[in-house]
């Protein structure tokens, strides 16, 4: 099992503030598992206009930020990184539902299992937990691609 912080982080993925979402990776097993963490802070962005009154992390970021902690798991199961020449991409989401609002204060732990790997497309299942409660939970379709 092993474990990264933001430094860590920060060397695999490509995002960054204020679209980088996520702080930690608790456990990650190559090729089966990966647990990260998104520490949810009223200062980021989105909170001003959703919602003023009853801030609220946006469902489309739950999902990107288990998408993000699924990038790492794929990187570390594949051994690769990415480099200039390619982008890794959502390439589906499936079966998405959402549980319970994620407010400013909570911690999303974002549970994420690779389910298949085939021609280049990897198949997650994915999961972000408040307090052990499930917020967010969905199937996740990724690829890596060259670009031009």
């Amino acid at each position: 099992m092993n474990t990264m912080d933001i430094h860590q982080i920060l060397k695999k993925l490509p995002h960054r503030y204020p679209i980088l979402l996520v702080d930690r990776v608790l456990e990650l097993d190559k090729g089966k598992r990966i647990l990260a963490l998104k520490n949810v802070s009223i200062n980021e962005p989105y909170f001003v206009g959703h919602f003023p009154r009853r801030p609220v992390m946006p469902g489309v970021l739950m999902l990107e930020a288990m998408a993000q902690a699924a990038a790492l798991l794929s990187f570390a199961s594949l051994d690769t990184e990415l480099d200039d020449d390619s982008v890794y991409y959502f390439a589906g989401i499936d079966n998405a539902r959402f549980k319970r609002p994620v407010e400013p204060g909570d911690q999303l732990h974002l549970d994420v299992t690779l389910d298949r790997m085939k021609a280049g497309i990897l198949k997650f299942s994915g999961k972000g937990l408040v307090g052990g409660e499930t917020a967010v939970e969905a199937q996740l379709l990724c690829t890596m691609r060259k670009i031009a």
